[in-house]
Order: structure tokens, then sequence, then C-alpha cells
């Protein structure tokens, strides 16, 4: 018997407060939804997927399953992105994949959005639910620029508005709804609507096609943006900035890739660990000078020195001054996550 045509994709993307909403959206999908499913929520490395399906699985009627590299699509069927493992889809197929993070995050919600976008064009709906910060505008994007359908979960009702609010402010969406409303909209559309064939843009497809290779070519790099100032705070590689995007983003040559607000939150937590560094070995620095100081009941006993506490005491003014500037950096903006 051959294969029934996948002719419908659904990509979600999700981050905090995701999995109780995950649940009451997919609970709203018809037995018989014309589609095939695929879900990002951001895991941590070492959580366990099959626990989180289980879960999924008891609000819907639709088959779950964590996706598998090579695995062929099927109609009505979920597939659950693993943690630590970048989730794409290309024609008629599934790959995973362990390639470069982007917004610091395997799986990332862009991965999945700009595969799909690049693979079926305006036969994608991108869903994007509760969240913080800004993964997934790119790839919600890509899925506009290629034809496809963007609905938003309404803010009022997200648990963490920051993601479902960071696509509003950067492009137009098709429908801002609470999550009782999608599955309606979901099945309305594929009863009496069918997709158009689109062109995806060439930078769409790049993109995509660098993600499935888990590497790239400065000849590649360059068609996406101009070199930039800036190094990864991943690797440390040379950064381009994207600017054909619904918002400024960041690449490097090895495949990590950030959104301003993300790249800033990174460069913060780079500070920062940078000054936890250095106070504790200034920590320590002030340590052995007072150390030295005190009397030991030993011939060895090295002989009081006055200017090692006046150095110990100069030391604790840096630590202080390194400590005030910690707390400044915990009061900055994009230090929510």
């Amino acid at each position: 018997m051959e294969a029934e045509a996948i002719k419908n994709i659904i990509t979600i993307g999700t981050s905090a407060g995701g999995f109780s909403a995950i649940a009451k959206l997919v609970a709203s999908f018809k037995q018989d939804l014309d589609a095939a499913v695929f879900i990002v929520i951001h895991l941590s490395g070492n959580s366990n997927s099959e626990i989180i399906l289980k879960g999924i699985q008891k609000h819907t009627l639709l088959k779950c399953k964590v996706a598998e590299d090579q695995q062929e699509i099927e109609n009505r069927t979920i597939y659950l992105a693993k943690a630590d493992h970048h989730l794409l889809v290309i024609k008629d197929r599934i790959l995973v994949t362990k390639g470069a993070f982007e917004n610091h995050w395997r799986p990332a919600i862009d991965v999945l959005f700009r595969s799909a976008a690049a693979a079926y064009g305006s036969c994608v709906t991108g869903i994007i639910l509760t969240g913080l910060l800004d993964d997934g505008v790119s790839g919600m994007y890509a899925i506009k620029r290629s034809g496809g359908l963007c609905i938003v979960q309404d803010p009022e009702e997200a648990e963490f508005p920051d993601m479902p609010n960071s696509v509003l402010n950067a492009m137009e969406v098709d429908y801002k709804v609470v999550l009782n409303e999608i599955g309606h909209i979901l099945t309305d559309r594929f009863s009496h609507t069918s997709c158009i064939a689109a062109e995806v843009p060439a930078d769409v497809k790049l993109e995509a096609e660098i993600a499935r290779r888990m590497t790239t070519s400065m000849k590649d790099l360059t068609k996406l943006g101009d070199f930039s100032h800036l190094t990864c705070p991943e690797c440390g590689g040379t950064m381009v900035k994207i600017t054909n995007d619904a918002i400024p983003r960041y690449r490097c040559y090895t495949g990590h890739a950030f959104t301003e607000r993300i790249f800033e939150d990174q460069q913060l937590k780079g500070i920062e660990d940078s000054l936890w560094v250095a106070i504790r070995m200034m920590e320590e620095r002030k340590n052995l000078l007072l150390n030295m100081n005190r009397p030991k009941p030993t011939a060895q006993s090295l002989p009081v020195d006055t200017t090692r506490n006046e150095r110990a005491e100069a030391m604790q003014l840096h630590i202080d001054r390194l400590r005030k500037m910690l707390m400044d950096l915990g009061e900055l903006p994009g230090k929510e996550e």
C-alpha cells in the first residue's frame, strides 16, 4: 500500500510554561487532522523525552512519537524533538542532529521552523506558544516569507508572554488567539483550502541547508550577511550580521546563531563568569597575604610585613568593586532566563 502523501505540516515552538500549553493545544486537534505535527519544547540536555511524550499522549488521540533520524513522516502523527538534538524536516523525512546551538538552545525552534519552510513552503503552519526571549521569531518569519500560516498564542493567555510578544512585535501574523481556538482554525483551513506552491526565499533554503549539513563555508556565510566585529560567545568564531530578517541576528562559521537579544544575554553571562573567576582569584590572593602575616610557632615563619596587610586591604577594595559590578549586571535587560 502506497504511503499517504503529506499535504500539511504543523510546527509548534514553546519554552517556559510550554508543557501545559501543548497539552491543552493537542487536546483540541481532531483525530482526522490532515497534517503531521512537529513540536520543539526548550528542554535541558538531560531531560527524558519519553516521559514528556507520554504526558502529551494522554491528551490526544493522534499518535505521538519522539522524532528519530531518517524517520518517514506520517500524517496524523505528533513528533516531539528529542532533548539535546535539533529536529529538522526535509521532504517526507525527519532529520535529528547534534548541530550547533541556535539561540543557545538545542533543540531550537528556529531550526525546526526554517527547515519546514524550506521543505514544504506554503503548506507549513507555524505556532508559537508561551515562553521567554525570542527563539522562534526568525523561524516564524521564514514560514511567513515562504507563504505559510502564522499563529501566535494570545500573550494575555500565555503563562510567559515573552515569546508570543516577540513574534507580534516583529511581524504581522495571521492569527493571535487563545489555545482553544487554534484547533478550530486548523480544521477549517485543512478542510476548505489547499496550500498553493510559493517560491521559498534563497536565504531560508541556505540556512536550512547549513543546519542539515552541520557545517558551512565562508562563501555561504557571506550570502547571509556582512562580517561584524563581534565573536561568537559559544566558540569565538567570527560572526556575520543577518539583517534581512524580522529581527537582526548573528551567525558564526561553525553554525551557532543568535538573535541580538539572546546574543546580548550570552555576552552578559560571559562577563559575569569572568567576574566570578576574577573575584575567586583575588580572594585567594588576599587570603594568602593575610596567612603569610599570621605568626606561626615555627622557625620557618616569615617575618611580619606590614605592606602585606595593606595589599590585602587594597585587594578587598577591588573585590567589593567587582561584586558591585555583578549586582549591576543582574539589573540589566536580557537577564530573564
